[in-house]
Parts: structure tokens; C-alpha cells; sequence
């Protein structure tokens, strides 16, 4: 930011300053190299206020200005605050209105179990779709390596059929928000003898 733009004030008012300065100059100058008349003297002292005060107004109009500049910046990081998550929320309305009529739905006389299975489904398809709107992403790593970035060990058991420190069973899942973890997977890991060959120094870290 220049100077011109962080000192208004002074700028308008040294100008001012050096237009009186000038106007005195010039008519010391005149008095000293001529004779000057009273009037032609009040007459350059009267531009040389006219001038100061144009200067003063535009100051002022100049703070009114940076005011309300001020004021509407302060309304709008209020705003950005207040209504941050609006876009969310809108997403996620659909989403409270189908777990309603599914409610309702299975508290009906005669509910047909089958409707209600397929929108739960739905409905849990909706979800995910607003959150993954919003860079949430889910964590799901039956088969994987156990990776103690993402995933939270809970127990190990040796399963043959499975390869040591993989993840063989999930009992929640974990999510990312634009790549960053925020919840880590809680799984259950094959062990060292699983896949029925024993893997020497395996060793695994069981905190997320």
C-alpha cells in the first residue's frame, strides 16, 4: 500500500500547507520586486484559503469514504461467519427430510420392510453425496495395509486366509476433509502367523 493510501489525512493537509506556503511566496515576492495593491493582496490570500479549503473537503470526503469501506468490510467477515456453513446446511436438508418420511414410513401399520430397507439406502447415498461436496471423503480399509496415518488398531487376529498386517475387518469407518484425516478408521489386523506363514518382525503400531 503506498504512502498516499495509508496517510490520507496528512497528504491532504501538507498540501494545503503548501498552498498557502506557495500563495505567501509568491506574494512576499511581489511585495519585495513591486508595488502590490491591498486587494491584489487580499485577493491572493483569498485563492490561497479557497484552495485550503477545497483540499480540507476532499480530507473529509476521502475519511467518509474509508469509513463506510471500513464498515462494509466489517459486515462482511461478520456474514462469512455467521452464514459459513449455509451451503451445507442446504445440502444436508434433503437428507433430514428423507430420514423423516423413512420414520414415518416405518411406523406405519403394515410397513413393508423392503421400502423402508431401500430408503435408508437412499438416503445414506444422499449423504454422502452432500459430504463428498464438501471434500469429505470416507476412509475404508478392509484389505488394505494397515496404514497407522488413517487407521486405528483396535486387535490382530491371525486369519489364514489373509495376508499379515492387512486390515480384515472394519468397525468404523474414518473420513477426510480435503484430504486431511479427521477421524481414523478403528480395524481389526491380521496378524503376524496369518496367511499361515509367520512374518518375522512384523510389528505394527497400533495408535492412529
Amino acid at each position: 500500500m503506498s504512502d498516499k493510501q495509508q496517510h490520507p489525512e496528512q497528504e491532504l493537509n501538507q498540501a494545503a500547507e503548501d498552498v498557502v506556503a506557495n500563495a505567501t511566496e509568491a506574494v512576499e515576492g511581489q511585495v519585495l520586486s513591486e508595488d502590490v495593491s491591498v486587494e491584489e493582496l487580499v485577493a491572493g490570500l483569498a485563492a490561497a484559503e479557497a484552495k485550503a479549503e477545497d483540499n480540507w473537503n476532499q480530507l473529509l470526503r476521502v475519511k467518509a469514504e474509508a469509513e463506510n469501506i471500513r464498515r462494509r468490510a466489517e459486515r462482511d467477515v461478520e456474514n462469512a461467519h455467521k452464514y459459513a456453513l449455509e451451503k451445507f446446511v442446504n445440502e444436508l436438508l434433503p437428507v433430514k427430510d428423507s430420514l423423516e418420511l423413512g420414520l414415518a414410513a416405518a411406523g406405519a401399520d403394515g410397513a413393508d420392510l423392503a421400502k423402508v430397507s431401500e430408503g435408508i439406502e437412499l438416503t445414506q447415498r444422499m449423504l454422502a453425496s452432500a459430504l463428498g461436496k464438501f471434500g469429505v471423503v470416507e476412509v475404508d480399509p478392509t484389505g488394505q495395509r494397515f496404514n497407522p496415518e488413517q487407521h486405528q488398531a483396535m486387535s490382530m487376529q491371525d486369519v489364514p486366509d489373509a495376508e499379515p498386517n492387512t486390515v480384515i475387518n472394519v468397525f468404523q469407518k474414518g473420513y477426510t476433509l480435503n484430504e486431511r484425516l479427521i477421524r481414523p478408521a478403528m480395524v481389526v489386523v491380521a496378524g503376524a502367523k496369518s496367511g499361515g506363514k509367520p512374518a518375522a518382525g512384523t510389528k505394527i503400531d497400533e495408535t492412529a
